[in-house]
């Protein structure tokens, strides 16, 4: 389709290359070109200094030699600066993502040409919003659970302590070990570390590391030999063997108190032991009620995204995985290896689109079901969320929205206001299906 204004200085061409990518073909008037051209060199003459000519005094043909060619290229950005806006408007189009421009070089007496592939809003149509099925489990914290957290807490408490020299490293005990590992002779990323702590029996290490310390001294050094599984995280040694150079420089074993009164007393503001116990019985509820509830809304998301289909812009998608990446990015720096650091985020921009995905779509879906409903966000609001946010940040608001910018902060948070309150819409009307299983 084509549409063009009559006044216009630009005719707009616009091509579906898919439900939700346009291409716009544009096309610049060239006396939009020529005032262009005009602007750009009086303003390059006020500036440009050249041999032989006053300031200001250089003639046009001279400036043409000088900079003719990176002129031509600013003033072909200039020109998709100022037109796409107007295509896009003569398009009927929204963008939800920064366009992808294809330009040539403009010429002072010719029309200008360029391209825009754009992705805009895709068309959602929604089903019945209310009556949506939902599942909720019911919340039920058994005496067994309270018990294996208050042991969990005891062993979390227990101080460390040096074993004696000549003892054998067992089941329960913390030792420090450097390890070098290699793959068919060759040392492998993440396979070598220093002054790591384990603890024999949890886990932590991939199946039959830990075994093979059993009965191992301070100051020895072993040999251990383990097969990566099939599905571990790193595809480049998954399903392979390895061989590790052990050496244990430390064994520790855990001093467990006493769980009695003391204990409840040295953890908090507790006088007994049964107080401890209450405490975490609330503690568990409220953990397992919150747990509940997004497995609530969650199963609402299933069945509301299996009653909706439609085409997710990839553009917001690989917004949505690099904002994702740069936050666990920024949340290890300094405590992993850059090499290290660099593949990780490789294999995640990979295995996280799908969830990249998931978040796009429903923030898309909810957006619709706020402008379908009328619910809307009021600025007392958006004030609130910012004071609530800065405290939780141990700052104040002021700093805050110094920090990331007064317009950005409030549109995030009124975008984040309004799906919370279209989720909680959805929740209020939804056909719930109570589950007893805890």
């Amino acid at each position: 389709m084509s549409k063009s204004g009559t006044e216009s200085t630009i005719r707009v061409t616009t091509r579906e290359q898919g439900p939700v990518v346009r291409e716009l073909e544009v096309e610049v008037d060239s006396r939009h070109v020529r005032r262009a051209f005009q602007r750009a060199y009086r303003d390059l003459a006020r500036q440009a200094r050249v041999r032989g000519f006053r300031p200001g005094k250089a003639p046009r043909s001279v400036l043409e030699k000088l900079y003719g060619a990176s002129m031509a290229e600013q003033i072909g950005q200039t020109l998709v600066s100022e037109t796409l806006g107007d295509a896009v408007e003569q398009a009927g189009l929204e963008l939800i993502t920064e366009p992808e421009i294809q330009a040539g070089t403009p010429t002072a007496d010719g029309d200008f040409c360029y391209s825009a592939r754009v992705e805009t809003k895709p068309e959602i149509v929604l089903p019945e919003t209310r009556g949506l099925p939902a599942r909720r489990s019911q919340v039920e914290v058994r005496d067994e659970d309270v018990e294996h957290e208050l042991e969990a807490l005891r062993q979390r408490r227990a101080p460390l302590l040096e074993e004696p020299e000549g003892t054998a490293v067992a089941q329960g005990h913390a030792v420090q070990i450097d390890f070098f590992g290699r793959i068919d002779g060759k040392p492998f990323e993440g396979g070598s570390g220093r002054g790591v702590g384990l603890e024999i029996g949890s886990g932590r290490f991939i199946p039959g590391f830990e075994e093979q310390l059993l009965g191992a001294v301070t100051g020895e050094d072993r040999e251990v030999r383990v097969r990566f599984p099939e599905g571990y995280g790193n595809r480049e040694v998954a399903g392979k063997e390895a061989v590790f150079a052990v050496h244990v420089a430390e064994i520790k074993r855990r001093q467990v108190p006493d769980l009695d009164d003391e204990f409840a007393k040295d953890i908090g503001e507790f006088e007994t032991l049964a107080d401890l116990r209450e405490q975490i019985r609330t503690d568990l509820t409220s953990a397992h009620l919150a747990e509940a509830q997004t497995a609530l809304r969650r199963s609402l998301m299933d069945a509301l995204i299996e009653r909706t289909p439609f085409e997710v812009p990839p553009g917001l998608v690989t917004r949505e995985l690099e904002r994702q990446l740069g936050a666990a990015r920024r949340r290890l720096e300094g405590s992993v290896p850059e090499p290290a650091l660099h593949a990780q985020m490789e294999r995640w921009k990979e295995d996280w689109r799908e969830r990249a995905e998931r978040e796009v779509r429903e923030s898309l879906l909810l957006e619709t079901v706020a402008a379908a409903e009328s619910i809307h966000v009021d600025d007392a609001e958006v004030a609130e969320r910012i004071e609530r946010l800065a405290s939780e940040q141990g700052t104040d608001a002021a700093t805050l929205r110094r920090a990331i910018g007064e317009e950005n902060l409030r549109s995030a948070l009124r975008a984040q206001i309004v799906d919370e309150k279209a989720l909680d819409f959805l929740v209020r009307e939804a056909k719930v299906e109570e589950k007893t299983d805890t």
